[in-house]
């Protein structure tokens, strides 16, 4: 870090002493879209930071989720929003591009925060090359197994397929592998093997038609069609129910999927390494939830002390994730017992290591629907892999074009 910006960082170090040593106290407000554990396992962390910063006063609101995108889109550039908020990074190029939502923190950044977070994290909060926010979770699916069942998870694609067609009967509604494979972003996990992209990182310009995409989705449709280890339809309903029914023993799910699971005792490990892709391993993409200072906040010091308590205090990691069942970015939290002794988390902390982050250019958002389409076309026979990501790749196409030019 550069002379220049730790003099800086110095100068907003003792503003925000004296901020704090005054006689009114800030009121923060927070948005997140938490319910159930993580809720009350954040709730309880901005109490323990209020207890410790008497002149800063956080409330937290949760706001359904639904709604909360377009919610953060519509009120904070008109000054109505919260001074804090907890959203993935999938947004954060439109909020960028629209402007006056997200406050850039590099003025703010010390190695010290940096340095406190698992290795790549801040890749995801960054965009064109300005950093803005902190990462404080991430989740991503995993292989997820019934160890009553499975006794050692497959380790390769051709393991996999093995081991799934022992536990298929497809008459009898049992199947060895259960996923949203025809829901794209599921499937990333076998296109960023291949070494695909949606996107070349440079344009962004889409690249949904790259050959190398197109060899992903070929081994998925060889998965369903050929060796029939996957069930027609995959809906996140299906998924749930072969699972917890005991018909399908293994399944490529996140953290989320947790919750959903009734008594069976489950083993989380990391997906398979490709066969078909040189032996490199299957990396889904990486959600990153990242807690972002308002462009309109009236406290944008104590804002960012709140956000950096978040993302570096090991205590909050800690209880967040213990208690909220989170993947906190906080590597130090990984050393503790309770963290690296429970199999579920340690689970997905493993396939934090093979994994990529997803994409947060503002065009992504324009990706869903035409990738959607084609992957629909392609798992119900009425288009080829190259078919469906060619039509997919000029509805794209032309759709980021109209967006530049709308600028």
């Amino acid at each position: 870090m550069n002379i220049r910006r730790n003099f800086f960082a110095a100068l907003a170090g003792l503003w925000l002493v004296f901020s704090w040593t005054s006689a009114t106290a800030a009121d923060l407000v927070v948005w997140h879209a938490y319910r159930g554990a993580e809720r009350t396992a954040f709730e309880k962390v901005v109490g323990i930071f209020n207890a410790a910063n008497p002149d800063i006063n956080v409330k937290s609101l949760p706001v359904p989720y639904d709604a909360y995108a377009d919610k953060i889109t519509a009120a904070v550039p008109r000054g109505r929003g919260p001074d804090v908020f907890i959203f993935a990074q999938d947004r954060l190029g439109g909020w960028v591009e629209g402007g006056q939502t997200v406050e850039p923190i590099d003025f703010f950044l010390e190695d010290e925060t940096i340095e406190a977070l698992l290795p790549g994290m801040m890749e995801a909060m960054t965009y064109r090359e300005t950093v803005y926010g902190l990462p404080i979770a991430y989740k991503s699916p995993a292989m997820i197994y019934n160890k009553a069942i499975i006794k050692n998870p497959p380790q390769t694609t051709d393991e996999l397929v093995q081991v799934a067609k022992e536990h298929t009967a497809a008459a009898g509604g049992r199947y060895g592998l259960v996923y949203q494979y025809s829901d794209f972003y599921y499937h990333s996990a076998l296109l960023n093997a291949f070494g695909g992209r949606v996107f070349d990182p440079e344009g962004p310009t889409p690249t949904v038609d790259d050959p190398k995409n197109i060899q992903s989705i070929d081994l998925m449709m060889k998965w369903f069609k050929e060796d029939g280890i996957v069930p027609p339809d995959p809906s996140s309903t299906l998924v749930t129910a072969l699972f917890n029914e005991g018909k399908s023993p293994i399944v490529f799910n996140g953290p989320w999927f947790i919750s959903e699971i009734e008594g069976i005792d489950v083993g989380v490990t990391a997906m398979p390494t490709v066969n078909e892709a040189g032996g490199a391993p299957m990396k889904p993409w990486l959600t990153v939830e990242g807690i972002y200072v308002s462009a309109q906040s009236g406290h944008k010091e104590e804002a960012y002390a709140f956000a950096t308590f978040i993302a570096t205090d090991d205590e909050s990691a800690f209880i967040r994730a213990v208690e909220g069942r989170q993947l906190p970015s906080h590597a130090g939290v990984y050393d503790r017992p309770e963290v690296s002794g429970d199999p579920v988390l340690a689970g997905f902390r493993e396939q934090f290591n093979n994994s990529i982050p997803m994409p947060n250019y503002a065009e992504m958002t324009l990706m869903w629907s035409p990738v959607t389409t084609a992957m629909n076309k392609i798992t119900k026979g009425s288009a080829s892999s190259e078919a469906g990501l060619k039509a997919a790749q000029a509805e794209l196409s032309a759709s980021v074009a109209a967006l530049r030019t709308g600028r």
